[in-house]
């Protein structure tokens, strides 16, 4: 795994259907994996924010394979799944995407810790937005612990989830 990011600022277009699919398909497999949760004795089960890393990945390298529509879906569905308010991931996805999307040209061509400290900017503004939002659903003051610990699993798991998602969109469409 090399420290070099692939990806140019304005994407080729692609033309296997497979490979146009792939960004969807990486999402929804995160989402599937992100309501897994991760026993760790003498904490709750807490899983990292998979969904928010392939939103990342794919923001920055093909937001034209990510429409906002199909990341609203699959927000709704982890939302569905997770038994979480629905509305509540689609809403953060969606203003993820936005914020990457905004800043998406300092981290194409980037080196890898560059774009990790970015995902590490986003993931904190994303667990706070989070940890305020239910304690404002919920009416309490909810454990902060829990969401620090969730955060820097999350940071933490970003090199595999990147170094995967990079993989595989290599595989499928090329050195873009």
């Amino acid at each position: 795994m090399g420290l070099k990011s692939a990806g140019t600022l304005a994407p080729q277009h692609v033309e296997n259907p497979v490979a146009r699919l792939l960004p969807i398909a990486t999402t929804l497999l995160a989402t599937v994996i992100s309501i897994q949760p991760a026993h760790i004795p003498g904490y709750a089960a807490l899983t990292p924010a998979f969904t928010l890393m392939a939103v990342y990945h794919w923001t920055i390298y093909r937001p034209d394979l990510l429409p906002p529509f199909g990341l609203f879906l699959v927000g709704i569905i982890q939302d569905l799944l997770a038994g979480v308010p629905p509305g509540v991931t689609a809403l953060v996805l969606l203003l993820a995407r936005a914020v990457v999307l905004r800043h998406r040209r300092h981290f194409v061509n980037r080196l890898f810790p560059f774009v990790w400290a970015g995902f590490m900017m986003l993931t904190g503004g994303v667990m706070l937005f989070l940890w305020t939002l239910h304690c404002l659903l919920d009416g309490v003051l909810v454990d902060f612990r829990g969401t620090v610990f969730r955060a820097v699993l999350t940071v933490s798991m970003f090199p595999i989830a990147s170094f995967l998602l990079g993989r595989t969109q290599r595989t499928f469409m090329g050195a873009d």
